[in-house]
Formats: C-alpha cells, structure tokens, sequence
C-alpha cells in the first residue's frame, strides 16, 4: 500500500495528540480513584464535617494518585509538581473564598473547585505539550528529572 505524502506527519499528529488526551483522561480516572478511595476511607475515619475540611481533604485524595499515576508512567519531578499545582492551588482558592465569606454554599463550591481544576489541567499540559504527547512507558523514562 503506498503512503501519501505527508502521512508519516499525520500519523505523527493524531498519535501525538491520542498521547495528550489519553494523559488527561488518565489524570480523571486517577482524580475518580481517589475521590473512591475518600469515600471508603471515611467509613474508618470520621474527620469533622466543614467544607474546608472537605475541600482539603479532596484535593489531597485526588492529587496522591494523579501524580503515583504520573510517575509510574515516567514523568518527573517537575511535571509531577505541576499537576499537583494545578489541583491544590483551585482548593487553595476555594478556601479563600470561603474564609472571606465570597461563597458559602459548600456544593457550589466544590462545583467551582472541581471545574476550575479541570481546566488547570489542562492549561498545565498545554503550557508542556512535549512532556504530555511525548512517550512515557513506566517508571524511569523521566522519573529522576
């Protein structure tokens, strides 16, 4: 079968951009884990019922196995650090937001949490498109960096 011209950077391209979007969707499936994982752990630990304490909580429990997942498959430090940002400093501003009395409806604020990491997920893979349309296959590609 003869390839056309300029295939090989098509391929290229929509591999690229499979890597980018699988890495996102990797970054929810581990943010869903450890919204589980929240869940189950609060049949054993009962921690006092405030939305600051649910919103740290949860962008902990989120953030722990995004970046386990990041660097099993390989990224480093940096990365790592980014994304983790891109969780906690959205939590960071919702408890800023509800010590200065701007909102006060805990799920409201949780909605506005959660969206506005999403998006900072995605503004941080962005901002290192290489690092996230890159290969990364397991630990030790770039788990020293």
């Amino acid at each position: 079968m003869q390839r056309r011209p300029g295939s090989d950077h098509h391929d290229e391209t929509s591999g690229a951009t499979w890597r980018f979007v699988r890495h996102y969707l990797e970054m929810v499936a581990a943010m869903l884990v450890g919204m589980a994982a929240l869940g189950l752990s609060s049949l054993v630990i009962d921690l006092p019922d405030r939305t600051s304490v649910q919103v740290i909580e949860m962008a902990v429990w989120m953030t722990v196995p995004m970046v386990g997942w990041m660097r099993f498959r390989g990224h480093g430090r940096r990365a790592c650090i980014e994304m983790a940002a891109a969780m906690l400093v959205p939590a960071a501003g919702a408890l800023a937001l509800l010590a200065t009395d701007v909102m006060t409806d805990g799920d409201a604020l949780f909605m506005l949490e959660h969206t506005v990491m999403f998006v900072a997920m995605f503004v941080v893979m962005l901002l290192r498109r290489d690092e996230y349309t890159g290969h990364h296959h397991g630990a030790g590609t770039h788990a020293t960096t």
